[in-house]
């Protein structure tokens, strides 16, 4: 009896075994293989080449993701200022020295008019990066806390505290002078109503229940 009981104990096991290696198995890193680069768009010979900020390398851009950058520098106001990108792609070098490599674009952080975006001492500290108009605010947060800047108001400097909130949002909170104040951030194609950039999150700053919306983008210290 107990050798026709031994299979049948061991193949009722199996499916508790399959079960064990799918709950360790490891997720899947949506970036693997890609790098995020900022940089200058130009046109060229019919086609957008990516400059980034360091290096003399330059990249054909190639949006097989269909994130709109193409079309949004396109449609970007004529303001004073270089066309600052902020991507992530895959990259590849030129063969030949002194001609373009190509980058097949990924994800769009954000597109915008700037001559010293490229040297932003602040962004590779930054996680989250959001703004808004009327009035005009600005929220500036880091592993050592988040700025608040407001039209009219002097700076506060802050800690907070952040919560997922599934689907790529959450909000960044805190408490101050008897204010409630909450960074809520989700993943969405947002364009600035001043100047005509494109962000890849919209955002909202909510001060005692008010409501005053943005847009945002993550800084250097965050690899979403």
């Amino acid at each position: 009896m107990m050798r026709a009981v031994r299979p049948f104990v061991l193949l009722a096991l199996l499916p508790v075994f399959a079960g064990c290696q799918l709950f360790n198995s490891k997720p899947v890193d949506s970036n693997a293989g890609l790098t995020r680069l900022q940089g200058e768009l130009v046109s060229a010979n019919d086609q957008l080449i990516f400059q980034p900020c360091v290096g003399q390398q330059r990249y054909v851009v190639r949006d097989g993701t269909n994130t709109t950058l193409i079309q949004d520098a396109t449609n970007m106001p004529n303001l004073p200022g270089k066309l600052f990108a902020d991507i992530r792609g895959s990259f590849t070098s030129a063969k030949t020295p002194g001609t373009e490599g190509e980058v097949q674009l990924q994800q769009l952080y954000r597109l915008e008019r700037s001559n010293t975006a490229c040297k932003d001492p602040n962004f590779k500290q930054l996680t989250v990066h959001a703004n808004g108009n009327g009035p005009a605010w600005e929220v500036q947060a880091s592993g050592k806390g988040m700025i608040i800047k407001r039209d009219g108001q002097p700076d506060l400097a802050l800690p907070y505290v952040e919560e997922q909130v599934g689907e790529g949002r959450f909000s960044l909170s805190t408490e101050a002078n008897h204010q409630r104040i909450e960074l809520w951030v989700a993943p969405q194609r947002c364009t600035d109503s001043a100047n005509g950039s494109v962000q890849h999150l919209g955002a909202e700053l909510r001060i005692n229940g008010q409501v005053q919306r943005g847009c945002g983008y993550f800084g250097g210290a965050r690899n979403d």
